[in-house]
């Protein structure tokens, strides 16, 4: 079950991730109408009907975990229950409603709507918040660590859904002035960056008392290294991109293998970040 529960976790964290980060990066990269609009547009009724299925596979995942049994997850009753009673089913179940609103507009005349596009992804991300971790904590802590988490999703989710939107526009260059792109993509990215390290150091320091759990090598600890040496590769590659900005036009094949890569090491953070939800974090003392 808590394989099954990791991958759910995975999946769903990537596409609301990456419906988020595309939409807000489009009008800063591109400013525009152009031939990428309906390919995203296609990507993103696939990304939401993703999301929303495996949003619903997560409850009855934790249905049946909660209940001990797998026939939980498809007693109505039981279902009812933890939606009702338990913080999380209170939680999941906006998020389901936001979800389904998301698939609906994005079927419907109104998806040209950026600002309600945008406003609906953005309330899906945020209610990913106060799951997992981010409901350790009671009080006015608690609800910190949520906007914490609001803020750290935000700056994964527009680095993500960015690079997606980057590997699109790669892959289909003409008409697009790649090195302008570039520059502005770089520019959101430092603070995205900041954003990231900063409200991860308050994550780890608020779930383990420490500055980095110990030990090192082992449970929580491990994974939340592997996690940390997987945005470091996806900076380096950042930074080796930012310095042959200006050759860019005459290395395009070389540009687009490093951005796919940047890409991916960034879903196997979020991999990472999938099962490090599933682990009690390593306190302090």
């Amino acid at each position: 079950m808590t394989d099954a529960m990791v991958l759910c976790r995975f999946l769903h964290f990537t596409v609301v991730l990456m419906l988020f980060g595309a939409w807000v990066f489009k009008p800063l990269l591109l400013g525009r109408e152009t031939a990428l609009d309906e390919p995203l547009a296609r990507l993103s009724r696939w990304l939401a009907a993703a999301a929303l299925l495996s949003g619903v596979a997560w409850l009855l995942l934790i249905t049946a975990s909660m209940a001990g049994t797998w026939a939980a997850a498809f007693d109505l009753p039981t279902l009812q229950l933890v939606l009702r009673n338990t913080f999380f089913g209170q939680v999941w179940g906006w998020h389901l409603l936001l979800n389904v609103l998301l698939v609906a507009l994005l079927m419907s005349p109104l998806r040209s709507n950026r600002p309600l596009r945008i406003g609906l992804a953005s309330l899906l991300l945020a209610t990913l918040a106060p799951v997992g971790h981010g409901a350790m904590l009671d009080g006015l802590s608690g609800q910190l660590l949520i906007l914490n988490q609001i803020v750290h999703l935000t700056c994964v989710g527009a680095w993500l859904g960015g690079l997606m939107l980057l590997v699109m526009i790669l892959r289909h260059p003409t008409g697009h002035a790649i090195g302008a792109i570039l520059r502005r993509f770089s520019g959101v990215g430092y603070v995205l960056v900041a954003g990231l390290v900063l409200t991860g150091l308050i994550n780890v320091r608020v779930l383990t008392g420490a500055f980095w759990p110990t030990p090192l090598l082992s449970g929580f600890a491990l994974i939340l290294l592997i996690k940390v040496v997987l945005v470091a590769g996806m900076l380096g590659l950042a930074l080796f991109n930012r310095l042959r900005i200006n050759d860019c036009d005459q290395r395009l094949t070389t540009l687009r293998a490093s951005v796919i890569v940047e890409w991916l090491l960034g879903m196997g953070a979020v991999a990472a970040v999938s099962l490090l939800g599933t682990l009690p974090p390593m306190i302090a003392g």
